[in-house]
């Protein structure tokens, strides 16, 4: 890697850093309504401590695209009990403080994808994470602080992957440069008067190979019945027989969802016992680009 390159990692990584830990804080602040103190180093980071609980999270931009935060059972604790406490609730069981920990780590991850899909220009999934220990050598390391109320700092160490970093980082000038050389360097086709002898056409129907291959790939279809928005409170609170007011009327459509979008609305039919749903409605292209999720 050229030195501009190198150079360009280093900002790409203390950048992921800061977006993450003002995250993390957002995160905090929207489960206790309390602002959180947060900072962040990337040079000169202390390796973590013995015993530290790691979490990988894994996002959609090519395989090994990962992040792991490294938590020490103090830091996860308090967090944790601080949530918990915040909603009224005495965090008297270990995995309680460790599940809210864990829910803390999955918004700040989901607005981290969006940001990223900001940055990139396409959208950015945060897929399933998993308890799981980071490389036994990572190269690149950083350490977010958060304090909360008048406490003291509560130490998390993240290491990006070099996967996650390659697919971010932008080309350098230099590498710029570079690739356009080499294009100009490259023959140009000329043109050709009789261009059917050039470029294959297209199969009979107007349907090519590589659609006839995406036909057999299978796709999650679900249906929603509404949404709603709770606090964290309430939701702990939900037992067996609680019922949840949702944002839609019996007589509103239903919307049918194929891979986290909108492409349908229809209204609820029985067929032999079992729940379906008519289409009434497909809606435009736009209309799904905005109801991504």
């Amino acid at each position: 890697m050229s030195q501009a390159g190198a150079a360009g990692r280093t900002a790409l990584r203390e950048w992921l850093t800061e977006t993450l830990a003002q995250h993390l804080g957002e995160a905090l602040e929207l489960m206790t309504g309390e602002t959180a103190q947060v900072a962040w180093t990337t040079s000169e980071a202390e390796p973590p401590p013995e015993g530290t609980t790691w979490w990988r999270q894994s996002f959609s931009l090519g395989a090994a695209a990962e992040v792991w935060i490294g938590a020490p059972e103090v830091s996860w604790s308090e967090i944790g009990a601080h949530v918990l406490r915040a909603a009224g609730i005495e965090p008297t069981a270990e995995s309680d403080r460790q599940n809210t920990f864990r829910e803390i780590l999955g918004q700040a991850f989901a607005s981290l994808a969006r940001t990223l899909s900001d940055r990139t220009g396409r959208e950015v999934v945060a897929e399933e994470g998993a308890e799981s220990q980071p490389p036994e050598a990572p190269e690149t390391s950083s350490v977010v602080d958060l304090t909360l109320s008048d406490g003291a700092p509560l130490s998390l160490w993240v290491f990006f992957s070099e996967h996650l970093l390659a697919a971010l980082q932008q080309p350098t000038d230099e590498e710029q440069s570079t690739a356009v050389a080499q294009q100009q360097d490259e023959p140009i086709t000329p043109a050709h008067e009789d261009f059917e002898n050039v470029v294959p056409p297209p199969p009979a129907g107007g349907r090519g190979r590589t659609l006839d291959l995406l036909l057999e790939v299978e796709m999650p279809v679900s249906v929603s019945f509404g949404r709603t928005q709770l606090p964290l409170r309430d939701v702990l609170k939900l037992t067996t027989g609680s019922i949840i007011e949702l944002n839609r009327t019996v007589n509103e459509p239903v919307e049918i969802i194929v891979n986290n979008c909108v492409i349908a609305r229809g209204e609820v039919v029985v067929i032999e016992g079992n729940y379906g749903v008519r289409i009434q409605q497909i809606i435009s292209r736009q209309e799904r680009l905005r109801t991504l999720r």
